[in-house]
């Protein structure tokens, strides 16, 4: 099985390795502090009760699954027999760029460089590296366990070569490889970010309310959740953050974010993650009600 390191231990980053590890490869799990490690293991570890208590996989799995983790803080530690890097940091442009020329001066030569940002340039991170034709998106959904999409974007010079070990990763890891090429917000959120913004639209013009919106998208479009209870479940912020690039990206207005989307990440109301955005979480999300001020 393939060496494989994961840059970044948040959501993503841990959801990634527990995923890589259960399917037998050992993984490289590094980020700034040995605080944020020893979080994402106590995330993997419960993340592995629960698959055990639906009867997925068995406590000698799990158990072998943490065994091929390991949690180095130094980048070039968790590189240097790396196949396949898949980088998971924030998705902030500047830390990405960063990132990348340290993956591409501490890596082997042949390793593959993957990202998996959800809506930058895999052409601009890998300008920054002296392999371009080795660097690909790779933008797991989340809960990275569970859900079945692998969108593998294409930079400018990906090669195909590299495409196809990546789309055969994705498929030994349990995964749908789709194949896209890097234009902002991929497939993915090009179309769902849109949807979100002119749930949040209707909201803000008095259409209707949270719970009318999000149930019409449910019961009349069979989504497993309305787009205002997505919103939340992705962040504001980060939705907030792909239509920004989206609208600098194409340049047309249909893309500009609503101002109650922009108040509400201004006022720190970014959904789950801070307790309220359209809906109020508590004991995690097991309590949901539309937050007040939309009542």
């Amino acid at each position: 099985m393939a060496h494989i390191a994961v840059i970044g231990s948040g959501t993503m980053g841990n959801g990634i390795a527990h995923l890589c590890a259960l399917k037998g490869h050992e993984v490289y799990l590094t980020d700034t502090s040995e605080q944020a490690l020893k979080k994402a293991r106590e995330t993997i570890d419960r993340n592995l009760d629960r698959q055990i208590a639906a009867e997925l996989i068995t406590a000698e799995e799990k158990q072998k699954t943490l065994s091929r983790i390991h949690t180095p803080t130094a980048l070039p530690d968790a590189v240097a027999e790396a196949m396949v890097v898949i980088e998971a940091a924030t998705e902030q442009q500047a830390v990405k760029l960063a990132i990348f020329r340290d993956l591409d001066r501490y890596a082997p030569p042949g390793a593959i460089l993957a990202s998996n940002t959800s809506s930058l340039s895999i052409t601009r991170l890998a300008a920054v590296t002296r392999r371009p034709e080795q660097v690909i998106g790779m933008h797991f959904m989340n809960p990275v366990p569970v859900m079945r999409l692998v969108e593998v974007i294409n930079g400018y010079s990906t090669s195909q070569a590299v495409t196809r070990e990546v789309c055969a990763l994705a498929e030994q890891l349990g995964k749908t490889p789709c194949v896209v090429n890097d234009y902002p917000g991929f497939v993915s959120n090009r179309i769902l970010m849109p949807m979100i913004n002119e749930a949040v639209y209707a909201l803000f013009e008095g259409v209707a309310g949270v719970t009318q919106i999000d149930t019409v998208m449910k019961l009349g479009m069979a989504h497993p959740m309305g787009p205002l209870q997505l919103a939340d479940f992705i962040g504001l912020d980060v939705c907030l953050s792909i239509l920004r690039i989206l609208a600098e990206g194409f340049g047309q207005p249909k893309y500009a974010p609503c101002p109650l989307l922009v108040n509400m990440v201004e006022a720190g109301k970014l959904g789950r993650k801070t307790g309220e955005g359209f809906y109020e979480y508590r004991d995690g999300a097991k309590t949901l009600t539309v937050s007040t001020r939309f009542l």
